[in-house]
Formats: C-alpha cells, sequence, structure tokens
C-alpha cells in the first residue's frame, strides 16, 4: 500500500480540506501549488500560512507534512483570456462555461505535479476537484480524471493514482469533512485563513470566511456554509 501522496494545494478551502484528508491517510504529504498568474494571487499567501499552521491541529499531522513545491506557470496565464486571469466581469460564455474557466489548468496542473512526484517517488495525486456544488468546469469531472490518470499512468510508465475525495460532496458536506477531520480547530483556519474569492478580496470577513460575498467561488462558499450551519441546528 502506498504511504505517499501529493496534494495539489491553492490555499482554499476544498484543498485544505484535501490536505487534511491526506494527512489522516498517508505516512508522507507533500503539496504542490501553482503560481499562473491568477486574478486571485492572494491565495498564493493564504497557502504559506494555512501549511504554516496545519500542523498545530494534529501531532500526527505536523510529522506527515512533507515539502512543498511551488511552480511558476505564466504562460498559462498568457494564453488564457479568462476572468480568473484577467480583470474582466465574471459572465457566462457562449459555450455555456463561467468565464472564469481556464482551459487546460486542471490537466497541465496534474500533468506537472505527477512529474514531481515521479521525481520524488510519490503514488498517489490528491485534488479538490467537485462536480456536485461547482461551476460546470469539464476538467473537475470523475470521467476527465480517470481518464487522465489512466494517461499519466501510460505516459510515465508509473502507476499513479488520482484521489478526489469530495468530487461527489456539496459545499455542506465539505464543511462537515473539514470538521469531522480537525475539529473546530479546522473549521475555525478555513474560515480565517484559507481564500477562495475569485476576485482576490479579502478586506470583508463573513462567517464563512473572506470574500466579495457575489462571484461565484464566494456564493458556492457561503451557500454551503449556511447550509451545513442550518443542518446543525
Amino acid at each position: 500500500m502506498a504511504t505517499n501522496a501529493l496534494v495539489l494545494f491553492s490555499g482554499g478551502q476544498d484543498s485544505t480540506v484535501c490536505l487534511a484528508w491526506a494527512l489522516e491517510r498517508f505516512e508522507t504529504v507533500e503539496t504542490i501549488g501553482f503560481d499562473y498568474g491568477q486574478r486571485h494571487d492572494v491565495e498564493l499567501a493564504c497557502r504559506r500560512d494555512v501549511l504554516a499552521r496545519l500542523g498545530a491541529i494534529n501531532e500526527r499531522w505536523a510529522g506527515r507534512i512533507g515539502d512543498d513545491h511551488l511552480l511558476a506557470l505564466p504562460e498559462l496565464g498568457a494564453i488564457s483570456d479568462t476572468a480568473l486571469t484577467r480583470d474582466a466581469e465574471i459572465t457566462m460564455t457562449q459555450a455555456g462555461l463561467p468565464s472564469t474557466f481556464v482551459p487546460g489548468r486542471n490537466v497541465i496542473f496534474f500533468t506537472y505535479a505527477a512529474a514531481v512526484a515521479y521525481r520524488r517517488g510519490l503514488s498517489h495525486l490528491v485534488g479538490g476537484m467537485c462536480e456536485t456544488d461547482y461551476s460546470g468546469y469539464p476538467d473537475c469531472r470523475k470521467a476527465t480524471l480517470v481518464s487522465l490518470e489512466t494517461s499519466l499512468s501510460l505516459a510515465m510508465d508509473r502507476a499513479f493514482i488520482i484521489d478526489t475525495p469530495l468530487m461527489f460532496l456539496d459545499k455542506a458536506a465539505t464543511w462537515q469533512m473539514g470538521e469531522d477531520l480537525g475539529g473546530r480547530a479546522l473549521v475555525e483556519l478555513i474560515a480565517e485563513h484559507t481564500h477562495t474569492c475569485y476576485l482576490g478580496e479579502r478586506s470583508a470577513r463573513h462567517a464563512w470566511g473572506y470574500g466579495c460575498g457575489t462571484c461565484p467561488a464566494c456564493e458556492l462558499r457561503r451557500k454551503g456554509f449556511e447550509t451545513w450551519q442550518a443542518g446543525k441546528t
């Protein structure tokens, strides 16, 4: 049984829950993040903060957190004419996808992650993709990632496993998973220190965390939090 994993860690709620999930299951857990010219690049500072604080929640986790890898992929932002990589309004496009969709992003992320995992001797690649409460991105769907797992394993002649523990959970269930894994301490860390807002807004603090409160990412996070809280009363 594999005892190591590489988590795609952006510094957001979903990837933080996935990191805690991996720390419960693997003896060594490394992380990887990407600077691709994202509009909400404040998440890069948040990911460092979360990594620095996560070990204090659980001593076992502290002993399992391994190296962090931050890769610069400026070309991805340069070729992407999207609201996530440009100062543009978030709208629905003629293709039926939100203008925050960055074509090829998750495929590129996992390809680079697999290359790092190959060098580091890591077998599991963990991502926070979800096709339940999500913005409709085709590269977040289970079928896409199953296909990618096969392609990466064939291309590198190494058996990689792509784990997506949030794939069929709504955002309320993601909040609950965070509490189940790390108690109130992890919930508070997620609310205070992670970042999800597409606009990079961190001047307004809500019960569910920082953000503009109106972009699709904030809407999903807020609604999930409120549904989760309502279910606890």
